[in-house]
């Protein structure tokens, strides 16, 4: 069991997401920095997907009613566990009684953390994610709160060589902070061009590309507002609603872009000028509201070469863990 002494701003479970739903309304959810889960589960010997506990700007404190095999990614939030400093993209032995402490996101704004054998909760249409809107996923149905309980499963015999190893020996290693940099140390984010892009006046297309855009503190896991110069429009209010992916960026009628996140609806009827490419995801959800982006553009085609080399690349990396964490018993 782990016990929520402080929840954070916000720190709610979620996993790969409610997939297969949309036709009937329901959204997707799920994680929002996929990168950082993937990594966080493989390095505790759970499935890539497994649920995670996914925090926000600020981090909770929780204690460990029972030895834990934990890995911290994403953001920096200075942990500490019992007082001293949690590293981060490795897997952690935490002893029963421990206390694990998050602060105010130092870099980035959001991390995650994974459990050996995953979070105990029930899935909804096949998944843990927490739909907050909704109630319904994840741990009843919404974000953390003080003095939850909640139940971790047992750990695999591949999660728990891990734990005993890192238990007797802690690791000394991470995820290599080039391949983390390259991912995450981006201001500005490759975008297709979207299915309305051409209604949109020439000034305003130029616009969307020349100009810095803020992210509006009225942001949350359904998309990010931008602040910046208006675009204009021919089509507002004469389309039909169609369906909407994780980056599409639609202009409503005040002109200000919104970036659809992981709580995203299953359907937008506001003019789409771009789709925000999927590897520049994770570094876009990690900007904090007030921090500034621009947007590049690229083709389809660019964008799914992209797609295909990150995903290599992530091969590798997974093989390269795994291979360490072999290497443990050594």
């Amino acid at each position: 069991m782990i016990h929520v002494i402080e929840p954070g701003l916000l720190s709610s479970i979620q996993d790969n997401g409610r997939r297969g739903h949309q036709e009937s309304g329901m959204i997707i959810s799920g994680v929002m920095d996929i990168f950082s889960m993937r990594i966080a589960n493989t390095l505790v010997g759970n499935d890539e997907n497994e649920a995670v506990l996914e925090i926000t700007l600020t981090g909770p404190t929780i204690e460990f009613q029972e030895d834990q095999l934990i890995a911290i990614c994403g953001a920096d939030f200075s942990a500490l566990i019992d007082d001293q400093p949690a590293p981060l993209w490795r897997p952690v032995a935490v002893k029963k009684g421990s206390t694990l402490h998050m602060k105010f996101s130092r870099v980035g704004c959001r991390g995650v953390i994974a459990v050996g054998g995953g979070f105990d909760v029930p899935e909804v249409l096949g998944s843990k994610s927490t739909y907050l809107r909704a109630e319904i996923g994840g741990f009843k149905g919404r974000g953390l709160e003080k003095e939850d309980l909640i139940s971790v499963g047992k750990r695999s015999s591949e999660s728990e060589r891990i734990f005993q190893s890192v238990l007797s020996e802690p690791v000394q290693w991470s995820v290599s902070r080039a391949y983390t940099t390259e991912v995450y140390d981006r201001s500005v984010m490759r975008v297709i061009p979207g299915k309305q892009y051409e209604e949109f006046t020439e000034e305003s297309r130029a616009c969307f590309f020349d100009q810095a855009y803020k992210i509006s503190k009225h942001s949350d896991r359904m998309g990010f507002r931008l602040d910046g110069e208006n675009l204009e429009c021919g089509l507002q209010g004469n389309m039909l609603s169609e369906g909407v992916a994780f980056g599409t960026v639609q202009v409503p009628a005040d002109g200000q872009p919104i970036v659809l996140l992981a709580d995203r609806q299953t359907l937008g009827g506001y003019p789409k000028i771009g789709q925000v490419a999927s590897v520049d995801l994770p570094a876009l959800i990690q900007k904090k509201p007030g921090e500034s982006i621009h947007f590049e553009e690229i083709s389809i085609q660019q964008a799914q070469a992209l797609f295909k080399e990150r995903e290599k690349e992530w091969q590798e990396l997974k093989w390269m863990i795994t291979a360490r964490l072999e290497g443990l018993d050594g």
